[in-house]
Parts: C-alpha cells; sequence; structure tokens
C-alpha cells in the first residue's frame, strides 16, 4: 500500500496536517499506535492561546497569533464539513494574579515581547484589580491584577479531533489505528514504514506522534530534543454560566463545568495521578474564584505535554533523507488551524525548512 504521505500519529498535530494534506489533493495514511498511546490531545485544557506565546522567540508569538486569527473560519468550516460544532469561542483571555511578584513576571514578559524585533502585535496588557473585578465581576478580592489579551479562546480539543478525523476519512484518508510503527527504512524514492500489523510505502513520512517522535527521528537523521512534562486538570459539576473571558488555567466549557488547571512535573514517562498537585489547583482556583467554593469536583486526570527545551515548536525536514519531515509541539490545539490551512502546503513545496527555518532543532546545537 502507497501513499503520498504517511503521517505517524493520529492526535491533534497528525490529524491537522494530514486534513490539510487531503484538502490539497494529497493521498494520506494515518499510522496511530492506539489507545495504549499518551494522548495530549485527549488531556489538554482546550486552551486557544496567545498572549503568553513567544517570550524568546517573536516566530512563535506571530505563528499563534496566526492561527488564533484563523480560528474562527476553521472551525465554521469544520461545522460545515462533518456537522460537529467544535465549541470555538473568542472572548479574549485573563491571566490571573495572586500577588504582585506574578504580576511584575507577566509585566516584564509583555515588556521583553514589545522589545522582540517583527513580532506580532497580540494586544497583550496589564490591568489592575479593580478593573479586573469590573470586567470579570466572579474574580475574588486576592486578584492583584491580571494580563488581557483580547486574542485568546478556548475550544473542544475532543470535538476537534473527532471533526478533523470525521472529515479526513470522508476526503479519503487510510487510517490504521493500533499500528505502532517499529522501523522507518529510508528507500531510494520514498519510505518503508514497518509496523507490528505490516509495512507500508510512503513517498514522504511525517512524524507527529508527540513524545514517540524522538526515538521515531533516529531513523531519519532527526534530532528531536522533546520529552514529556505532566500536568493535571481538574473538572466540576455543571454550574450557569459564570465568566465572560478565559482565565488562563480556568475555563468553563459549553456544557457548564468547569475546568481548573494546570500543573507542570518533570517524572518522564509517569502519568499517574498526583493528589497534592490537584490539591494545589483547586486551592489557587477559589482564591482566584471564590464562587467555585460552592461546586464540587466530579473529574480529574494528568496527561503529558511534548515539551522541547525551550518550549517552541520543532519543524524540519531531514537533509540527510528529504521528504522525512518532524512535525511536534506543545500547543496542538492553538496551532491546529494554522497547521492545517498554512503548514500543510509547505510540506509540498521545495523549502519547508526555509519556511520555518526558526522552528529548527538545528537552534539547540548552536554553541
Amino acid at each position: 500500500m502507497t501513499s503520498d504521505f504517511i503521517v505517524i500519529g493520529g492526535g491533534l498535530v497528525g490529524a491537522a496536517v494530514s486534513y490539510g494534506l487531503l484538502k490539497l489533493g494529497a493521498t494520506v495514511t494515518i499510522l496511530d499506535e492506539g489507545d495504549t498511546a499518551f494522548r495530549a490531545s485527549r488531556g489538554n485544557f482546550g486552551l486557544v492561546w496567545v498572549q503568553s506565546k513567544g517570550d524568546g522567540m517573536h516566530e512563535y508569538a506571530t505563528w499563534s497569533r496566526e492561527s488564533s486569527d484563523l480560528w474562527p473560519n476553521f472551525a465554521e468550516l469544520l461545522v460545515e464539513e462533518t456537522g460537529i460544532n467544535v465549541g470555538h469561542h473568542r472572548p479574549g483571555g485573563l491571566e490571573l494574579c495572586l500577588d504582585e511578584a506574578e504580576y511584575m513576571d507577566f509585566e516584564n514578559s509583555i515588556n521583553r515581547m514589545h522589545n522582540q524585533p517583527n513580532v506580532a502585535e497580540n494586544g497583550r496588557r496589564m490591568i489592575s484589580g479593580d478593573e479586573v473585578r469590573r470586567m470579570e465581576p466572579s474574580v475574588g478580592p486576592e486578584v492583584v491584577g491580571a494580563s488581557y489579551c483580547p486574542y485568546d479562546g478556548i475550544v473542544n480539543p475532543l470535538y476537534t479531533l473527532r471533526a478533523l478525523h470525521q472529515k479526513c476519512i470522508e476526503s479519503g484518508l487510510i487510517y490504521r489505528p493500533d499500528h505502532e510503527v517499529k522501523k522507518i527504512i529510508p528507500q531510494i524514492r520514498g519510505f518503508k514504514i514497518i509496523t507490528n500489523e505490516g509495512y507500508f510505502l510512503s513517498d514522504k513520512v511525517i512524524l507527529a506522534a508527540g513524545n514517540g517522535n524522538k526515538a521515531l527521528g533516529e531513523f531519519v537523521g532527526l534530532d528531536i530534543p522533546t520529552g514529556p512534562e505532566r500536568g493535571h486538570i481538574v473538572v466540576t459539576e455543571r454550574t450557569s454560566p459564570l465568566f465572560n473571558y478565559v482565565l488562563g488555567a480556568i475555563r468553563q466549557t459549553d456544557e457548564g463545568t468547569v475546568m481548573l488547571g494546570a500543573t507542570k512535573e518533570n517524572v518522564g514517562f509517569d502519568s499517574g495521578f498526583n493528589f497534592e498537585m490537584a490539591a494545589k489547583i483547586i486551592d489557587k482556583a477559589v482564591r482566584k474564584i471564590p464562587a467555585l467554593k460552592k461546586l464540587r469536583m466530579i473529574r480529574s486526570w494528568s496527561a503529558l505535554r511534548i515539551m522541547s527545551p525551550d518550549g517552541f515548536p520543532i519543524y524540519e525536514e531531514s537533509s540527510n533523507f528529504p521528504g522525512a519531515f518532524v512535525i511536534t509541539c506543545h500547543s496542538g490545539v492553538t496551532l491546529a488551524a494554522a497547521h492545517a490551512l498554512k503548514l500543510a502546503p509547505e510540506l509540498l513545496g521545495n523549502d519547508f525548512n526555509g519556511k520555518f527555518n526558526a522552528f529548527s532543532p538545528k537552534r539547540f546545537n548552536v554553541r
């Protein structure tokens, strides 16, 4: 079986890229590991976030803003094509500060980003605690201020993943779940992909397997320095609408539940749940939004992010084996629109590395 592209990984990154390629007439096969995989796409918070993206890399700030701008039309397109409302909203976002040190950290980040060359204007600014409470009356008295950005929003990542898969399959995608890739063998022309269920052939191969990319990259001469970072989410019972804005680590779903996050732990591939971390999430959330004290916590989970050393995406075509690409990031939700509509066409061109030079893993080898 031969395809123009084999995409390894069926999460949001792989599905979004496949969606874009199929729209352009390419033939695509997705090889997906199965439900034993560490699935960041099914465990994340669902933010389409701009304000804190790109401190230290102006290209990432610009890329995040571009994707956020694409999301409204992208969401409408998915509804038209699949009938699935992915729950995209863009009311703007507030990152609430509980002390002056946190406020200063955000303010310093804004100043650094404003000093970066060619950065897209993200409209981010600091506001006082009183202004926060005028904008968002649910905010409690302990909040001393916030970082505000008008371009932040949310989406349902599960519905998004479902819609992408549905449209891809309707467009001719060959989807093979439970196909763990064991080896990639470069050929004179194209690639031979060995799985636990047989082999597949393609002209090009895209590594979109999240934390699995590091090992896969070795087969095609790609050094992919990523690793897992564990995060936790706590979910409340349903309640009436509480917020006018997305509050960073506090957001309400269309169904009425309130999602609370987020934590960061370097524990390798241990995806186990840490109750101490969940307690910290709840404590901080109720200090910010006192009304949350009245709600029952009904669900919680942990998941593993895919993190590069600097936190920014890694995009690269192998120089040793042209036609082999890596697409990896921890912001697969925010960047889904850009991956589908802007990055996918570049995979059919001849200057992928030139277009995405800033995101090359070679940046980690600079002496």
